[in-house]
C-alpha cells in the first residue's frame, strides 16, 4: 500500500499559498490609468467648447461669420485627446493587476 504524501481538500483547490488573493480587480496603477484617461477626455471636450458659427462677442448674429469653429485647437487637438483619453480607458481595463 502507498503512503499519501499531501492532503487534499475542497478548500484548497485553486488557490496559490504564496500569493495572497485581492477582493479587488484592478489595482492602484489601473485606477492611476483610468483617472489619466478621465483627463484627457474631459479636457479634449473642454477644448472643442466655445463660440458657434453666428456668435460674434457672446451675441448670436445671423449676419456673421466666425471662422473660429475652424481653429487647430477645435478640429485636430480636442479630438485627438479625446480618443487618446479613450485609448487609455482601454488599456487601463485590459491592463494585468499583478
Amino acid at each position: 500500500m502507498a503512503k499519501k504524501t499531501a492532503k487534499f481538500s475542497a478548500d484548497s483547490f485553486g488557490t496559490t499559498e504564496n500569493k495572497p488573493q485581492s477582493p479587488f480587480y484592478f489595482g492602484k496603477e489601473n485606477y492611476r490609468w483610468m483617472f489619466i484617461g478621465l483627463g484627457l477626455t474631459i479636457l479634449g471636450f473642454l477644448l472643442m467648447m466655445g463660440a458657434d458659427a453666428n456668435t460674434v462677442d457672446g451675441k448670436f448674429d445671423p449676419n456673421s461669420w466666425n471662422e473660429d469653429i475652424f481653429s487647430f485647437r477645435r478640429i485636430r487637438l480636442a479630438p485627438f485627446l479625446v480618443v487618446a483619453g479613450f485609448a487609455v480607458q482601454v488599456y487601463a481595463i485590459l491592463k494585468r493587476n499583478r
